[in-house]
């Protein structure tokens, strides 16, 4: 018996809620007032206030994109380390991870990089910078990885940042040449 009565008052509740929806009405229209083109179509809809936009408008999205082509630390450390094979190189994510390198003269120590970019601005502390080296038995099956500090390190760190440096320069120099500044004259020094 509740069932129903509960059943009841939903349908009624519903009916009144419908009742009362004017969008659920029918209304007649004429073809002649919607434009063919979906474009004009939308345009017509947003002059009336009809429709809504999720995330604005997206077709105009005027972000700023910054390649990594054009960011010299990211370049100056790609350069410098480009004898060595890349497990990861994510610009956006702002780090850079080497494979183990091994060279001829000691085949039994390997390093490994690890470059994480702190900021895109040139200068000592835009860097962090890890070393790892793996030394193995002459079986090559018993090896202990470190992580180590020092000269390498610092080396790295100054040889990037120096590379940094002259292509910043460059950079600065080619856009003074495609855009020359040209100083003008205050309007009150001018003479008549």
């Amino acid at each position: 018996m509740q069932k129903k009565l509960y059943f009841s008052m939903f349908l009624s509740l519903i009916c009144i809620l419908l009742s009362g929806c004017q969008s659920l009405k029918y209304k007649k229209v004429d073809a002649k007032d919607f434009p063919p083109d979906p474009n004009e179509r939308v345009v017509k809809n947003i002059e009336e206030g009809r429709g809504f936009r999720i995330m604005g408008n997206i077709s105009n999205n005027n972000g700023n994109f910054e390649f990594a082509s054009s960011n010299p630390l990211w370049k100056a450390a790609l350069d410098t380390i480009d004898f060595m094979p890349l497990v990861s190189a994510n610009y956006s994510g702002g780090i850079i991870i080497t494979d183990w390198y091994t060279d001829s003269s000691t085949p039994d120590e390997s390093i490994k990089l690890t470059i994480r970019f702190l900021t895109n601005e040139i200068r000592a502390d835009a860097l962090d910078i890890k070393v790892f080296v793996k030394k193995c038995q002459p079986n090559l099956i018993d090896c202990s990885i470190i992580e180590k500090e020092g000269q390498l390190k610092s080396d790295l760190s100054l040889n990037i940042l120096k590379k940094a440096t002259l292509y910043n320069k460059n950079l600065v120099e080619d856009n003074k040449k495609k855009n020359p500044y040209v100083l003008s004259e205050p309007s009150h020094n001018k003479k008549k």
